[in-house]
């Protein structure tokens, strides 16, 4: 039990870690590593390790990988998506699919993240990429993939338009996330976002910009048998 262990002195002044949190919400604890040392997260995987906690470590730069890789070296690392995953193979899928989609190459980080964070909370899921509302006949040609899912991501940057028209295509939840991908007036994904808020298909709920995590997380959730 948590209780039961005490911090070490150097990581109790800066953080205090959630090793309950699996068995009070159903899944595990994650690390934000942006805005952190590579100091600070190299403490907390030294605590992950010896409380043997399965973690998440999201957002996490090369130096940051660095520390979590020398205190837990069988961690997987995934550089597109910023994120690293204790133990490294995922749990055995249970519940529903989760079907993740990103628009473009350039949505790809995002969507990755969600990916992962999805596999790592236990669900199987499909990646598909480059399936953008400027060609309709690409994300149409994975109509039956959609349709098996419990919840679809979609991480769209841009005008952010993909997430209504999936919705207005299957009976699962869409969860869209707004990418800070485009051009000046795209606003680093506040044109996007204010898209997906306004998504005239109903059954879309949005995540902030750039939130694969928080998008793989709601989806993981959605798609548990029976929810969680």
């Amino acid at each position: 039990m948590a209780d039961d262990w005490t911090p070490p002195a150097e990581l109790a002044a800066f953080a205090r870690l959630d090793h309950d949190r699996a068995l009070r919400r159903g899944y595990p604890e994650a690390v934000y590593c942006e805005g952190k040392t590579p100091q600070q997260v190299g403490a907390i995987a030294a605590a992950v390790r010896a409380r043997g906690a399965a973690t998440l470590f999201t957002r996490a730069a090369a130096d940051h990988a660095a520390a979590v890789l020398a205190e837990l070296p069988d961690a997987r690392h995934e550089p597109e998506a910023r994120l690293l995953a204790w133990p490294p193979r995922p749990p055995e899928p249970t519940g529903g699919r989760v079907v993740v989609l990103a628009a473009g190459t350039s949505d790809l980080p995002v969507a990755r993240e969600a990916e992962l964070t999805a596999r790592h909370l236990g669900r199987a899921c499909d990646l598909v990429v480059d399936v953008g509302v400027a060609g309709l006949h690409r994300v149409l040609a994975h109509l039956d993939l959609l349709r098996a899912a419990r919840a679809v991501v979609v991480a769209a940057g841009m005008d952010g338009a993909l997430p209504s028209v999936v919705a207005g295509l299957v009976a699962a939840p869409v969860v869209a996330v707004p990418t800070s991908v485009g051009y000046g007036a795209a606003l680093g994904g506040l044109a996007p976002l204010l898209s997906m808020l306004n998504s005239c298909s109903p059954g879309v709920a949005v995540v902030n910009i750039d939130n694969g995590y928080g998008a793989g997380h709601l989806a993981a959730q959605i798609a548990a048998d029976p929810p969680v």
